[in-house]
């Protein structure tokens, strides 16, 4: 901890320096946590893999009117909503830093508070990216075919880490308000009904009524249809109604307000230790 905390302990530089260059160094901190235990991010691409094979095998025989073979329909909203699922590393990460001092030691140095979480946040989405690029390459080893460009395919995996990057803060929000790790994994299953009651498995419209008003008004839905849209191209209209742009703006409009609210909260939280 004293080798990573110790450039963070330079006082005199300027205020944007200082946000900066703390934020690499806890970034660094934070990535090295990682490279140091591989497990962690061998679990996170097994695990999100491994249930993708699951339901692309399970429920490929049922789903056969989505209008395109069910891999291609499953793996977007799946990746998409697998990204939450391995997000809660994050919240079981911060709970561990809280619980062994990290964080109080950080408190106490003269850096910007908000560059700690950007850190994390940073760090935490790296991981998530490269655990979706690993299911992305199964899906395609599946099955799974881009019917768009590859420009509108990179622009679909790019706003899954926009979605990912904006639901880390949720998840750091969570860790520190969690205290210990058990607590921070069980208050990061929030995210199951957002991700099974959208459109990330099945269509919306076979869903009752009362279910369908929840999943068309809830921030994974749009987000998932754009990536849907995007990954689909010419085939789009057909099976989610609408091309990508119809679904962007609801998308980007859902990601700016989960971090307008995660963001002032984690901080707070941070702050008040």
């Amino acid at each position: 901890m004293a080798s990573i905390a110790a450039p963070l302990e330079r006082a005199g530089a300027p205020a944007s320096t200082g946000l900066v260059s703390s934020t690499l160094t806890i970034t660094r901190r934070a990535a090295l946590r990682y490279v140091r235990t591989p497990q962690l991010i061998v679990m996170a691409s097994v695990q999100m893999s491994l249930f993708f094979l699951i339901y692309r095998y399970m429920f490929s025989g049922a789903m056969r009117s989505v209008g395109v073979p069910y891999v291609d329909y499953l793996a977007p909203g799946f990746i998409a909503t697998g990204i939450l699922f391995s997000g809660i590393g994050a919240a079981v990460a911060m709970a561990d830093d809280v619980h062994d001092g990290y964080i109080d030691r950080l408190r106490s140095l003269p850096i910007p508070r908000s560059s700690v979480l950007t850190a994390r946040a940073i760090a935490d989405t790296a991981i998530l990216g490269l655990a979706a690029a690993v299911t992305a390459a199964i899906a395609y080893a599946v099955g799974f075919r881009l019917h768009g460009s590859i420009a509108a395919g990179l622009a679909a995996f790019g706003l899954m880490l926009v979605f990912g990057f904006a639901f880390e803060w949720v998840f750091i929000t969570l860790g520190l308000l969690a205290g210990n790790s058990q607590a921070a994994q069980a208050m990061g299953m929030i995210v199951f009904p957002f991700a099974f009651i959208s459109s990330a498995y099945i269509p919306v419209s076979t869903m009752p009524g009362w279910l369908q008003a929840f999943a068309n008004h809830q921030p994974l839905t749009p987000m998932i249809d754009t990536i849907r849209a995007l990954t689909l191209g010419p085939r789009a209209d057909a099976v989610v109604g609408h091309p990508a742009g119809h679904y962007l703006a609801p998308s980007l409009i859902w990601a700016a307000a989960i971090l307008a609210v995660a963001v002032p909260v984690a901080v707070a939280r941070y702050r008040r230790g």
